[in-house]
Parts: C-alpha cells; sequence; structure tokens
C-alpha cells in the first residue's frame, strides 16, 4: 500500500482520521437536525448518510481505492456492502421521494446494522462470534 501511494504513512493515518471523526460528526449532526421542522428529514438523510459514507471512505486512506473495492466485494462482504448501499439508497428516496419519516428512521436503523455487519466482516471470527452470542442469548 505504501508503494502505490505518495502519501506517507502518517499522512494517510491523519486523513483517516480524519475522514472518520467528519463522517461520524454528519452522522450526529444529522441527527439532531431531524427534528428540524419542514427540512428536519431532509438534512437527517443527508447528512447521515454521508457522514457513513464518510466512514466507510475513510479506510480508502490506509488500503487505497482500488483495494478498498475489491475488498468491499469479495464473496465473504458482498451480501454487507450490498446491503449498506441499498440503505444508503433507501434512506435518500425515503427522505425525498416518500416524505416518510418513520421509512428514514427504520432504513438509518438498518443502515447502522448494516455497516455493523460489515465492519465486523475485517475481523477475523467476529462474525461467528456476534451469531454464537445472540444464539446463545436467544435460546
Amino acid at each position: 500500500v505504501v508503494e502505490a501511494s505518495s502519501l506517507s504513512w502518517g499522512t494517510r493515518i491523519k486523513g483517516f482520521i480524519a475522514c472518520f471523526a467528519i463522517g461520524i460528526l454528519c452522522s450526529l449532526l444529522g441527527t439532531l437536525l431531524l427534528w428540524v421542522p419542514r427540512k428536519g428529514l431532509h438534512l437527517f438523510a443527508v447528512f447521515y448518510t454521508f457522514g457513513n459514507i464518510a466512514s466507510i471512505g475513510s479506510t480508502i486512506f490506509l488500503m487505497g481505492p482500488v483495494k478498498q473495492l475489491k475488498r468491499m466485494f469479495e464473496p465473504t462482504r458482498l451480501i454487507a456492502t450490498i446491503m449498506v448501499l441499498l440503505c444508503f439508497a433507501l434512506t435518500l428516496c425515503s427522505a425525498f421521494w416518500w416524505h416518510n419519516k418513520g421509512l428514514a428512521l427504520i432504513f438509518c436503523i438498518l443502515q447502522s446494522l448494516a455497516l455493523t455487519w460489515y465492519s465486523l466482516s475485517f475481523i477475523p471470527f467476529a462474525r461467528d462470534a456476534v451469531k454464537k452470542c445472540f444464539a446463545v442469548c436467544l435460546a
């Protein structure tokens, strides 16, 4: 990764942290803007979704864009990636075309769950541990 880029490792880490922090701030700002009269739903959908996109995009600084895309669409995380992208699109659709606040909130919750499942795919055996934990809790 370091050989393929002109950015130093320190610059990559700073870019990752900055992009991830911007993502978190946008998501939090979107949540606060949800309660603004009339335009709150639109602002929420845009900021929350943009925040999550920025958070995922922050790893581009660590891996590079091509490797990031290849890893996103590997068979082990293909379904999670599709769910995340679908939730992004459905959140924006529910806000701008369907004007349904409840549906936008549901899709944002699904966004968070899909992003969590996607993120766990990068940690060895993390998904298996979560599955076992839920199996024990539900048994």
